[in-house]
């Protein structure tokens, strides 16, 4: 089960026939990525370096990512703007936390870059099929 799936299974959705399918990505990696995001700001609060950056910048892009994902899979109505306006600020906070991240040699840190750099990939690419 997967939460594309979900989106599909809309009764907006499937009226309309449109199924927006990098939308459906964007959601999904922005869930894993909140969730990894999360997971790293907590692996970085026991190291035993001062890691007081990466944690706000890992904590803020977990709770952009998950606003995101909440708005991103609300499919009655419309509000395309916010949807849009939502992504490519998942996208940027995303590309910040990959390069607080990145700064680090814990594999937690190299992990969370990593799937950051594919949220705000994912983000971007369904930006632009929403028309605002």
């Amino acid at each position: 089960m997967s939460i594309r799936k979900m989106i599909a299974l809309h009764p907006d959705v499937v009226k309309s026939g449109h199924v927006n399918e990098p939308l459906g990505t964007a959601v999904h990696h922005a869930m894993y990525c909140a969730k990894m995001c999360m997971s790293c700001a907590d692996a970085c609060a026991a190291e035993e370096m001062d890691m007081t950056q990466c944690i706000r910048v890992c904590s803020d892009c977990s709770d952009i990512c998950e606003a995101m994902s909440r708005v991103g899979a609300r499919r009655s109505g419309t509000n395309e703007q916010v949807l849009k306006d939502m992504l490519e600020l998942c996208a940027r906070v995303c590309d910040a936390c990959a390069a607080e991240c990145e700064k680090h040699d814990h594999d937690h840190c190299k992990l969370c870059a990593q799937i950051c750099r594919e949220c705000a990939d994912d983000c971007r690419k369904a930006a632009m099929t929403i028309s605002a």
